[in-house]
């Protein structure tokens, strides 16, 4: 019931942020750590904490735009629009992330992004799927056959001079790329937030790859992370 909860709130947020996509008038802010916010942000996480405080009054929630409400053994995490600078630009690659947490354990993921037609998700034990198609990760073993992903927000580290095609997809997408096989690693800036990685995570591992922050250690709170096929972790790793 979780996951179809989880579903029924990303097709809320779907209508929400594509009805304001691309609108002339779409009111835009900076917050006070110089990230833009648009009023779609908002509304997405509103939308989703009035549904939630219906359906599961006894969760809790963190959201990017308004923090955390409520405790209990059961949190969601919310990223409204993940890519908020693509979204308030017309540039389609923006997705609503969201997260389900049980006794400190990310339990499902859903990672919707309309405008691009893609949705994923996975819950633990169950796999990980693409627009309900399963997913897996490559098994591209060398370094030098890989298709890597690196965020723009710090220099390259030599990795990234040693793989077959380098790239720079960013957010959301570059982990969900390594989750379809599409990519075989990436590496996230530092300072990413746990709403920008919770989703991610499970939909990852179900997709039998590896997720972890900078350390090495699989936790999407670290501030850092790293998703790859699990054959070229430790590469990844090492930088």
């Amino acid at each position: 019931m979780s996951l179809a909860l989880a579903l029924a709130l990303a097709d809320a947020a779907d209508a929400i942020s594509l009805g304001r996509f691309g609108a002339s008038d779409l009111l835009v802010e900076t917050k006070p750590d110089r990230t833009p916010v648009t009023e779609a942000d908002r509304a997405v996480e509103t939308a989703i904490r009035e549904r939630l405080a219906r359906e599961r009054p006894d969760d809790g929630m963190l959201g990017e735009e308004f923090g955390v409400t409520g405790g209990g053994r059961r949190r969601w995490i919310v990223d409204p629009i993940d890519g908020t600078r693509n979204y308030s630009r017309g540039i389609p690659v923006w997705a609503t992330l969201i997260a389900l947490e049980e006794d400190g354990v990310l339990r499902l993921g859903v990672v919707s992004a309309p405008a691009l037609g893609q949705r994923w998700w996975a819950e633990r034990g169950a796999g990980a799927f693409a627009n309900g198609d399963a997913i897996h990760v490559s098994r591209v073993g060398r370094v030098e056959d890989a298709v890597l992903c690196f965020a723009l927000e710090q220099p390259l580290p030599p990795v990234a001079h040693r793989c077959w095609h380098p790239r720079a997809y960013g957010d959301f997408w570059a982990h969900m790329l390594v989750a379809e096989g599409a990519v075989d690693g990436a590496i996230d800036a530092v300072g990413v937030k746990l709403w920008d990685l919770a989703a991610i995570q499970p939909i990852v591992e179900e997709a039998g790859g590896r997720f972890s922050d900078r350390d090495g250690a699989a936790r999407a709170d670290g501030g850092s992370a790293i998703s790859s096929n699990g054959l070229l972790h430790e590469a990844l790793l090492a930088g």
